[in-house]
């Protein structure tokens, strides 16, 4: 039976269809992004494919062919004694490298010799990669978006994760980014993703949306840590009607503690953080907050950086940013606890009531 071949458009609609999708990239692009659901088979790997550069260009193309068929082969066989011995006839996969060619290729004539329906993705990962920023730029003209906003520490992540136990449709952009959005926003543990594999994963939930309902999203800057948001989403959230979360200060600094409890136990690793602020907030004001953080008066700490740092940037960012703040309908909330958000999420789902003005607290 004869290898398939399919477009980038086919492929992403067929996905559930296949068995398994294997890329034949090496790990370390796989590890940058791939197709959901991919395993990695390489036909090559990083160290192997670097040798054969080099083979390339100071011997000459013959010479790297050889080298490279010698490798794809024991790499392939590998693949199959371990992976595809006990496959059933019927097992159908998708398989692809970077530009659909040999690597793949390769990899799908063995899989189609013994006997298997083998579909291999035309263009590879450059053209589904493709696929995806096309989409992303139509996507979000499709749904409709509500957005929270509220000054930090006022439960915008915690409210948004309550819409969605609640049946709400929620984009949590800073969940896809492994980042909480601020100079203390990197997870510990949790490196944030490629900017590809974030686009990826955005994709993928934009594709999962329901047009005819409404979508929750926070409000976001242009960056959340390192990653880019795509441009015709931000600004479809820059456009989107608005609801401000108004919560007390005191509640503020507490769910801030709760949330950013890694750097309560970690003061070191607090006072590393609030060093990136010396530019903005002068170095004198950081020292002594790093003085007070390494003594324990953590929420003291915290108090400071709502009034003096995020409070006043967070005005000035979403009057200018944002079209509907300015009338965004207020969400008073007592504490960013369980009970309270899950009165919000009800709150917000049901029927809208009248909007009024928001302005500095």
């Amino acid at each position: 039976m004869a290898v398939q071949r399919i477009c980038a458009e086919e492929a992403i609609e067929r996905l559930a269809s296949f068995n398994a999708v294997i890329d034949a990239r090496s790990e370390g692009e796989f590890a940058e992004d791939r197709l959901p659901g991919a395993v990695n088979w390489p036909s090559l790997t990083d160290g192997e494919r670097a040798d054969i550069g080099t083979v390339y260009k100071q011997v000459s193309a013959f010479e790297a062919r050889k080298r490279g068929a010698v490798l794809v082969a024991r790499n392939i066989a590998r693949h199959v004694e371990r992976e595809v011995l006990s496959l059933p006839r019927e097992w159908s996969p998708l398989v692809y490298c970077w530009r659909g060619g040999q690597r793949s290729g390769a990899l799908a004539t063995v899989l189609d010799t013994i006997g298997f329906r083998v579909t291999v993705l035309e263009g590879g990962y450059r053209e589904f990669r493709r696929a995806v920023l096309r989409e992303l730029e139509l996507l979000p003209q499709r749904l409709s978006f509500q957005v929270l906003c509220g000054r930090t520490g006022s439960g915008k992540s915690r409210l948004l994760a309550a819409l969605a136990d609640a049946g709400a449709q929620v984009l949590d952009l800073e969940a896809l980014a492994c980042h909480r959005g601020s100079v203390l926003g990197p997870l510990p543990g949790q490196p944030q993703p490629s900017q590809k594999a974030f686009e990826t994963a955005l994709w993928r939930s934009l594709r999962g949306f329901d047009s005819r309902r409404p979508v929750w999203a926070e409000s976001e800057s242009r960056t959340i840590g390192r990653l880019r948001v795509p441009e015709a989403l931000l600004a479809r959230l820059r456009a989107a009607p608005c609801v401000a979360l108004e919560m007390p200060v005191a509640a503020r600094v507490r769910l801030l503690l709760q949330d950013y409890g890694h750097f309560v136990r970690d003061s070191e690793s607090f006072c590393e953080r609030l060093a990136a602020l010396r530019e903005l907030r002068g170095a004198e004001t950081v020292a002594r907050w790093q003085a007070m953080a390494r003594a324990g008066a953590h929420a003291e700490v915290v108090h400071e950086l709502l009034e003096m740092h995020y409070d006043p940037t967070y005005l000035r960012s979403m009057s200018r940013n944002y079209a509907g703040f300015a009338q965004a309908r207020v969400l008073p909330l007592d504490d960013g606890e369980p009970p309270a958000l899950a009165a919000a999420a009800r709150d917000l789902t049901g029927p809208v009531p009248a909007a009024r003005a928001v302005g500095p607290a």
